[in-house]
């Protein structure tokens, strides 16, 4: 029973700790089976570590640009198959003959009946030179078929007329040259010029040539050879199954570099082709569950970083399931896609944590982040050094390139700027480890350049993020604080003297959040939004009242602070209502604290001074101020509101004004959970009290009526 009360009581750091197990396992599964080489090298770099010799004999593996250039010399001697139907030049010759036959009979039949002149001497002379254009015909079929009449395939419209393959005819494979073979098209063109041509050759013995012109014998032209993919590709696959994988041998105990030598390309090789078998025998039978354990403390010490990174710089994200969901979820996608795209590792777009952490938090939690992230992936690199280097400093460069993501184009130079940093880079890298042009792998710049295009992701991830886990992105707020929005539309509507009031507040609280250090459009936009339950009974606030009459006169001091301090629930469920952010809502409960509603407090006291008071039927509900922001807020509202009834303005009443009401609140314990030091609050009053000024000089140019405050 008491387990499970302990369950219930702490069910929300298990929840947690869980989720960090389990991200850990899950990057661990996913981690490849094989053990690391223990030595790092660089191309064009001297060996750092003690000389080295074979442990085993050694294949030297070629690289991949080498065996790809052989596979493709190879391949260049490589001629494709076709299969050679014999059985269709019989098919069409007996359809041909058929056809013929019924065509004569059917012409003699027609002249018979129509032309007298069609005589038994004329009939016999038309069946004998029809048979032997029937005999040529025949032969002009044949000697098409024979050649041969190739199916229109990708295949052969790549050949050139000099290129060969091999066509099998009953199994037996025989050489052709592409030229000596008809097309569809040329085989039509021959048939046709063979026939008109013996027209032409015997027009003088042919009486009716039209019947010869209108046999179509190309009808009878279809192909008679296709390729022979299956085939093909069995001789292919063989023919690039017998490159050799390697070049050359390495004995045991032959020495493979010394110290401080320089690794050339041969060395380069060398020492790839053992790090390749070394991994490859290491995974092998009982070292996995060793490299198993390895894997597990590596990927628990990052984890167990970040851990400690949030419990002692953001301990609010490890208070939000949430929270750390995201930043988990976030870590562990990137590591799984980079595992599963390891070939194309420089297209993944790791640039794209930073700049997604940044909008929703800030600049040192994203670079952490990024870091951690980077350093697991680097793990299972090919390159891990070069890897680690190239990423760290393109998620560099987006967090400092993405100041304002909700300005268009700010993404796109982040972008462009991340494919410049990679492939200046890399170009740097390759460079030194080759020590020539001709060594770089172009490849990668295009590699690189898609990596950028897809930072540009981060709009619509932003979105999405934001909907499934309540975030709050500075697109979002530049949305929010258009005066167009509905709410503040209502609000410059029915209430203008508020709208005017939330205004100056904003620009207040915006100012000093840019110098002490913040968010200012967040503060902007909550400063908008915080007083917007005054929309409901705008008229009992004095910034409101344009005729002189004042409706707190016909209610009593109690009644009078209870709508008072309504707006501020009334705030927050109109904001609900219209499905505002929760911490735009926050501002709206924490813009008064728990402070009172001081005029009427005393008029009541001096009105009923021997009767016992309810302090709560004065005081706002809360909560207090919990960020800098929301401090700011509610400094800024009551420093505004309150120098509306000054009159005979002058700088020492509005300092003597500023600082009374900010170390009131302070003295109340108003900003007990918000860290604003001494240099903070001295920075506050400073910008309050020249901002006040400024607006002080602008009512003496253009005059309006005073007022009092009720607030």
């Amino acid at each position: 029973m008491s387990f499970i009360n302990y369950l219930k009581r702490n069910y929300k750091y298990i929840f947690r700790a869980f989720l960090f197990i389990l991200t850990i396992a899950i990057i661990v599964y996913v981690f490849p089976r094989e053990g690391q080489f223990k030595y790092e090298f660089q191309k064009g770099r001297p060996w750092m570590h003690e000389n080295l010799f074979a442990p085993f004999d050694l294949p030297i593996y070629k690289s991949e640009s080498q065996l790809q250039d052989e596979r493709d010399s190879t391949l260049k001697f490589f001629n494709p198959y076709f299969e050679y139907d014999s059985t269709i030049l019989t098919t069409n010759t007996n359809k041909f003959l058929l056809q013929y036959a019924e065509k004569q009979q059917e012409f003699i039949t027609e002249k018979s009946n129509t032309d007298k002149s069609f005589s038994n001497y004329r009939k016999q002379t038309f069946l004998k030179n029809s048979d032997n254009f029937k005999e040529n015909a025949i032969q002009i079929i044949s000697d098409i078929y024979l050649k041969g009449i190739v199916e229109t395939n990708e295949v052969f419209e790549n050949l050139t007329n000099d290129d060969e393959i091999i066509l099998l005819k009953s199994k037996i494979a025989e050489t052709h040259i592409t030229s000596n073979i008809f097309t569809q098209k040329n085989a039509y063109e021959q048939v046709t010029n063979s026939v008109n041509l013996y027209i032409e050759e015997n027009k003088t013995r042919l009486r009716y040539p039209d019947f010869y012109r209108n046999i179509n014998l190309y009808e009878l032209v279809v192909p008679n050879v296709f390729y022979d993919q299956n085939t093909s590709d069995k001789v292919k696959n063989e023919l690039l199954n017998n490159v050799s994988l390697t070049k050359g041998m390495i004995q045991a105990g032959e020495k493979i570099i010394s110290q401080g030598e320089i690794i050339d390309t041969r060395l380069h090789r060398i020492l790839e082709s053992l790090k390749y078998e070394s991994e490859t025998r290491i995974g092998d039978g009982y070292s996995s569950e060793l490299i198993l354990i390895g894997q597990t403390i590596f990927v628990f010490a990052c984890i167990l970083m970040l851990f400690l990174f949030l419990l002692n710089f953001r301990s609010d994200i490890l208070k939000h399931s949430l929270k750390t969901s995201f930043i988990l979820m976030l870590v562990l996608l990137i590591v799984i896609i980079s595992r599963f795209s390891i070939k194309f590792l420089y297209v993944i777009p790791f640039a794209l944590v930073p700049i997604i952490i940044k909008t929703f938090y800030d600049a040192r939690l994203a670079l952490f982040i990024h870091i951690i992230t980077v350093l697991l992936v680097g793990f299972i690199a090919p390159n891990g050094f070069e890897f680690i280097f190239l990423s760290f400093i393109a998620g560099i460069v987006a967090i400092f390139s993405l100041t304002n993501l909700y300005r268009r184009g700010k993404l796109f130079q982040s972008a462009g700027l991340v494919i410049l940093t990679y492939s200046f880079v890399y170009f740097g890298l390759a460079i030194t480890q080759e020590g020539s042009l001709s060594g770089i792998e172009y490849n990668n710049f295009k590699y690189f350049a898609l990596n950028g295009s897809l930072v540009l992701l981060a709009y619509p991830l932003i979105y999405v993020f934001e909907k499934i886990f309540k975030f709050l992105s500075d697109l979002t707020l530049m949305e929010l604080s258009d005066t167009n929005q509905k709410l503040l539309r209502a609000l410059a509507e029915k209430a203008p003297g508020t709208f005017q009031h939330s205004m100056q507040v904003a620009n207040l609280a915006e100012e000093a959040i840019h110098k002490i250090g913040g968010n200012p459009l967040l503060v902007r936009t909550g400063a908008l939004y915080h007083d917007i339950g005054k929309t409901l009974n705008p008229i009992y606030f004095i910034e409101n009242q344009r005729t002189g009459f004042n409706p707190h006169d016909t209610h009593e001091f109690d009644e009078s602070a209870n709508i008072i301090i309504r707006h501020v629930k009334d705030g927050v469920e109109l904001a609900k209502k219209n499905n505002l952010p929760e911490p735009i809502i926050e501002f709206i409960r924490t813009h008064h604290g728990t402070t009172k509603v001081q005029y009427f407090y005393r008029s009541y006291i001096k009105k009923f001074p021997d009767k016992d008071i309810d302090v709560n039927m004065f005081t706002y509900p809360g909560p207090k101020p919990y960020s800098k922001e929301m401090a700011v807020l509610m400094m800024a509202d009551s420093v505004e509101a309150a120098s509306r009834s000054l009159s005979d303005i002058n700088h020492e009443k509005i300092s003597n004004l500023v600082d009374s009401i900010i170390n009131d609140q302070m003295n109340e314990g108003q900003f007990d959970h918000v860290d604003i030091n001494f240099k903070d609050l001295t920075e506050i009053k400073t910008i309050f009290k020249d901002k006040l000024m400024n607006v002080y000089h602008a009512r003496i140019k253009y005059p309006e009526k005073k007022k009092e405050d009720v607030k």
